[in-house]
């Protein structure tokens, strides 16, 4: 199988039981017939919610999904599989397989914390960005191809430092066709785009993409918008480093990072 177009105001369509087709919305900014990751980040992150609310309330809550990416990720159906691996009172622990023609392509482990009231202590050193109404818009697709990029509402400063930017992006795509997602999944949806929102080489030149993401929280985010706080650094030995403070509009929720493989693009033969 391959993209739907049937459903232009998603990025999925529900085909199964954990069972998903994308549609060209979800298509990957490297190359035309994968799929961008962030996208699917945010699917792994709803079926993830999805087996939470089958099951008794815990009072747990996400503070922590990584994701490893096991290799091309096709612009095709997709089987989602969700099973707990620690279980427990005050901390549990989930994984969650991807398949895309018999073949794992992303594995992803998700830690729940009991919920506390710790409102008296809380704090962080992390500054809240300007809203997202005090940036220009910003044309991601100048750089990136893509429909994925293609369906985003970027804001950014127009020339920020090479490697150094802030961003809020949102969406006005549903994530699963006639099916609500919960803010946590709606939010992850948007930060792999951390790696694309300022660039130390160009794209057309270089490849940098991303083999993990790990996302750490503080508190559970809030929509629509995605506040990205990034910088971007390339090793000199072929690898590098995506790191971001994770905001929504009422202040910082946390971090991610994401490892990048660094490779010259084969030149014309």
């Amino acid at each position: 199988m391959t993209a739907s177009t049937a459903s232009p105001d998603s990025y999925y369509q529900r085909t199964g039981e954990g069972r998903y087709k994308p549609t060209a919305h979800a298509q990957g900014a490297w190359s035309a017939d994968e799929q961008h990751f962030s996208p699917l980040a945010g699917l792994v992150a709803h079926a993830i919610d999805r087996y939470l609310a089958a099951g008794p309330d815990t009072g747990l809550t996400v503070a922590r999904i990584s994701y490893d990416i096991l290799g091309r990720i096709a612009l095709d159906e997709c089987e989602i599989t969700v099973g707990t691996v620690r279980p427990g009172r005050t901390v549990e622990l989930l994984e969650a397989v991807v398949v895309i023609g018999d073949r794992p392509v992303v594995r992803a482990r998700a830690w729940l914390l009991a919920a506390l009231d710790t409102a008296a202590i809380a704090g962080t050193p992390d500054e809240p960005l300007a809203l997202p109404e005090t940036f220009p818009r910003w044309a991601m697709t100048d750089v990136w191809g893509g429909g994925f990029i293609a369906s985003l509402d970027v804001r950014r400063p127009t020339s920020p430092a090479v490697g150094r930017a802030t961003a809020w992006i949102t969406t006005g795509l549903d994530l699963v066709a006639g099916e609500p997602s919960g803010p946590m999944a709606s939010y992850i949806a948007l930060v792999d785009t951390a790696n694309g929102i300022t660039v130390r080489q160009r794209p057309t030149e270089w490849m940098y993409p991303n083999m993990d993401l790990t996302i750490h929280l503080h508190r559970s985010p809030e929509g629509p918008w995605t506040g990205l706080d990034t910088s971007v650094t390339f090793g000199p030995a072929g690898y590098g480093l995506t790191s971001t403070v994770l905001h929504d509009a009422v202040g910082p929720v946390g971090r991610a990072e994401q490892i990048l493989t660094v490779r010259p693009l084969p030149g014309p033969r």
